[in-house]
């Protein structure tokens, strides 16, 4: 098949397509606007947002809106992180303008009516209780909201109470006028369909919608908080959490520590930390390793759960693992496997065609180029021992690890 076709509409939406043979198309809109966009006193705003736009546009009510995809049995979906909010649907490729003219509608054209946002915000507050009542799910955002203090990045994307309850549709409706611009957003698409027909339906119902651009300036991130903070929830089991912060996307150094992340704790039931306190000593049902990247910067974390008398040799076991990376030199054949299984997952991510869609149409956004797939791989196949040796020195040192535990 043919590779990515690219296209910059006249108000500045850049489209990225992959044509495909699969039975099934997905498109969406990806917008460089999240979390971290909120000013003082708009925690959750993004998300609500995210909400509001199933709930009507101009010539939609909310039930049209979602009728228009699931009667063709697709399905539309959407979600708000720390810096993009997508926009998205999966359907059969004969209906892909119909798909392309709801998303455009749906974007661009909502309403944001006050009588479904006092219905959404109620939706909203049962889905923070039902976080809070979570706290598998809970330490991660307080690791992050603790790590990126005094800055939006350390928004909860969710919000909190009493911010959902005071929004109202003026404010939702100012959110989208002074962050959702044309040349912020990316439209990607997976699916069987011709070119030139693709390229008529674009500029038949996103190329004339009129132009916006942003002026106003991200805040960056700039600090470095160490912090040790104990949440006690009367839990049955003890929560851990440790990381720092971490290299942000335009950084070289991202590709070795997402090898590092991916050695310590990822999906694969061989991960060091796995096989240590799982496998060996029984302490932890679920370990593992993350790493998010942001523009400017990073979160690396390390995650289990056990009981509370074993919290302390958790991480007693964790911290030696660390210690090894910043001291020994990984050897020829454990940094060859540690790449072919980073290769290898990725690979299997990319061929699930709806993941390959937000993954391609976010690389777009930010570098506004897609990197084929074996040059991601290529970087991989060129990390060296001494890379995983410099950027463990750099983050894992004990005096910049951070903590979180609830029990």
């Amino acid at each position: 098949m043919e590779k990515y076709v690219t296209i910059l509409l006249k108000n500045g939406i850049r489209v990225v397509h992959q044509p495909s043979n699969s039975h099934v198309a997905h498109c969406g809109f990806i917008i460089n606007t999240g979390t971290r966009d909120e000013s003082n006193g708009q925690a959750g705003l993004a998300h609500m947002v995210e909400h509001m736009m199933f709930k009507g546009t101009k010539k939609r009510k909310a039930y049209h809106v979602l009728s228009r995809i699931e009667d063709i049995g697709g399905e539309l979906d959407a979600y708000t992180t720390k810096e993009e909010t997508c926009i998205y649907a999966s359907f059969l490729p004969e209906y892909f303008e119909r798909t392309v003219e709801l998303l455009t509608d749906v974007v661009f054209s909502s309403t944001f009516p006050e009588r479904e946002l006092k219905k959404e915000k109620e939706v909203v507050i049962e889905e923070l209780n039902s976080y809070m009542d979570n706290p598998g799910e809970w330490i991660f955002d307080e690791f992050e909201s603790r790590l990126f203090a005094n800055h939006s990045l350390g928004h909860n994307i969710l919000g909190d109470i009493k911010s959902v309850k005071k929004y109202s549709s003026k404010d939702v409706i100012d959110f989208v006028r002074n962050n959702y611009h044309t040349d912020q957003m990316v439209f990607t698409s997976i699916g069987d369909i011709n070119i030139k027909k693709l390229k008529y339906i674009l500029e038949k119902y996103l190329g004339n919608q009129a132009p916006s651009y942003r002026i106003i300036k991200r805040k960056k991130w700039k600090g470095n908080f160490v912090f040790n903070h104990i949440e006690n929830r009367q839990t049955y089991q003890t929560h851990c959490i440790m990381g720092s912060r971490a290299f942000g996307y335009l950084s070289d150094k991202k590709f070795p520590l997402l090898l590092i992340s991916n050695l310590l704790g990822g999906p694969g039931l061989n991960s060091r930390l796995n096989l240590l306190l799982r496998e060996k000593h029984g302490l932890a049902y679920n370990i593992e390793s993350n790493y998010t990247c942001f523009n400017e910067t990073g979160n690396f974390n390390i995650y289990f759960g056990t009981e509370n008398e074993n919290v302390k040799k958790g991480f007693r076991l964790i911290r030696k693992e660390l210690d090894n990376l910043m001291n020994k030199r990984l050897g020829p054949i454990q940094l060859e496997k540690a790449k072919k299984q980073l290769i290898g997952q990725i690979a299997i991510s990319n061929e699930i065609n709806s993941n390959l869609l937000l993954s391609v149409g976010k690389s777009y956004l930010l570098y506004n180029k897609i990197d084929p797939i074996e040059d991601v791989y290529k970087r991989i196949n060129k990390i060296n021992a001494d890379e995983i040796l410099d950027v463990s020195n750099e983050l894992f040192h004990p005096d910049n690890m951070s903590s979180v535990i609830c029990h």
